[in-house]
């Protein structure tokens, strides 16, 4: 009856909501903080800061793998149960790292904290779009996508500020207490919601193949290799297109970060009022012919500072701006396999970030860093092909994939 109150009503922020994205700020901010206290837990562990490094990598890896198997495995489990349960082997995870000084057992709890975040992580997307109102959905999207780009904004300095002040060791209690906060007002906040009927893998993966997700899914995965392979050799290609890159560098990342910020609350504004498939057209699009203003930019070489920073500006708002509306339209055409539909975009996501980066690194090394924004052009076209593609066509698809989960039950 709530659930049911809460989305006739759809305009007080339900309590659920804010707690949900300081629980995907947390899971983040864990994934990426070890960059930022890198040289003493290689110290503290008695370790290169490359191999300190792998930690970082081996959280990714970890969830890009697991979360679809998670995604498949747990999708008929209650979505609070799961994610109560992920939150206390996460705390216990980053309670533990406190007192380890073995490299082994650092990495073996690296992988512990990952694993609840795989299995979280998606079902908590899964119930912000089956609880939000219809006509806020993209609005509930963007808040939990603002916990994504705030963890590397706020969470990671913040992170960096107490290992250095206290201790690496006080960075992984902070995540812990972080980890156990969260997990009382879980228990607190979020309603209960009937769990899905059983269905088998095979019929899973089947309705997940099916063209409209899977278009999707790849296009969403080419669109972040594309921006990360930009993103990742920023500096290099600064360098080489200022009249003065000295001093620029640090403001750069600072405008991208602020830029992103606004273009997620911005993603999920239009995807509410313009729809998702519109939002989606004019994120990416704009996104391209930005990046040819950057060939522009690199052509015509040396620029002014402000010339740039104004483009990344852009490039920043825009970069984010489709996301909401690509997991609405997934909720639309995955129906009651909505959990596992976004469990596998999260882990194209991280597959993209690899990928971006090497596939960055190898463009640079091979010609140089001005060829960086064409290619990401190249790849956002891509992209917005990819998902065109998926979402032609009626709304109502989704009805289809849940009744392929029903048929599924029933036999």
């Amino acid at each position: 009856m709530a659930i049911e109150t809460t989305k006739r009503k759809g305009t007080a922020i339900p309590l659920w909501l804010p707690v949900l994205f300081l629980t995907i700020f947390t899971f983040y901010t864990d994934d990426h903080v070890i960059a930022g206290i890198l040289p003493e837990i290689a110290a503290g562990l008695s370790v290169s800061p490359a191999m300190a490094g792998q930690l970082v990598t081996v959280f990714s890896l970890t969830i890009a793998v697991v979360t679809p198997v998670a995604g498949l495995l747990l999708a008929s489990t209650a979505r609070r149960t799961v994610v109560l349960a992920a939150l206390a082997v996460f705390t216990l995870a980053n309670l533990t790292a406190t007192a380890v000084d073995h490299y082994a057992a650092m990495a073996a709890l690296r992988v512990a904290a990952a694993l609840s975040a795989a299995a979280a992580t998606p079902l908590i997307f899964a119930v912000t779009v089956e609880l939000a109102p219809d006509a806020r959905r993209g609005r509930y999207l963007s808040t939990l996508a603002l916990g994504v780009t705030g963890s590397i904004a706020f969470g990671v300095p913040l992170g960096s500020w107490i290992g250095t002040s206290w201790g690496w060791q006080a960075t992984f209690g902070a995540m812990a207490a972080c980890g156990a906060g969260c997990l009382v007002l879980v228990a607190l906040t979020l309603p209960a919601t009937a769990p899905k009927p059983p269905v088998p893998i095979r019929r899973q993966l089947r309705a997940l193949a099916a063209r409209p997700i899977l278009l999707a899914l790849t296009g969403g995965g080419l669109a972040i290799m594309g921006s990360v392979m930009l993103l990742t050799y920023l500096v290099p290609f600064l360098e080489g297109v200022l009249t003065e890159p000295d001093g620029t560098r640090a403001v750069a990342f600072a405008v991208l970060g602020a830029a992103g910020t606004v273009g997620v609350l911005a993603g999920g504004y239009a995807t509410d009022r313009l729809g998702p498939d519109r939002t989606i057209r004019w994120g990416l699009g704009i996104f391209t012919v930005l990046m040819l203003a950057l060939v522009a930019l690199w052509l015509l070489r040396p620029v002014p500072p402000a010339v740039l920073l104004a483009l990344i500006a852009l490039w920043g708002l825009t970069a984010y701006l489709s996301a909401p509306a690509v997991q609405t339209r997934l909720y639309e055409v995955a129906g009651d396999l909505t959990a596992q539909a976004l469990a596998l975009n999260t882990s194209l996501g991280y597959l993209g970030i690899a990928a971006g980066g090497a596939m960055g690194g190898m463009i640079v090394a091979r010609a140089d860093a001005g060829w960086l924004p064409a290619a990401t052009a190249v790849t956002s076209v891509l992209a917005l092909v990819l998902i065109t593609l998926a979402f032609r066509g009626p709304h109502d698809t989704g009805a289809r994939a849940g009744s392929t989960q029903r048929d599924g039950a029933t036999q």
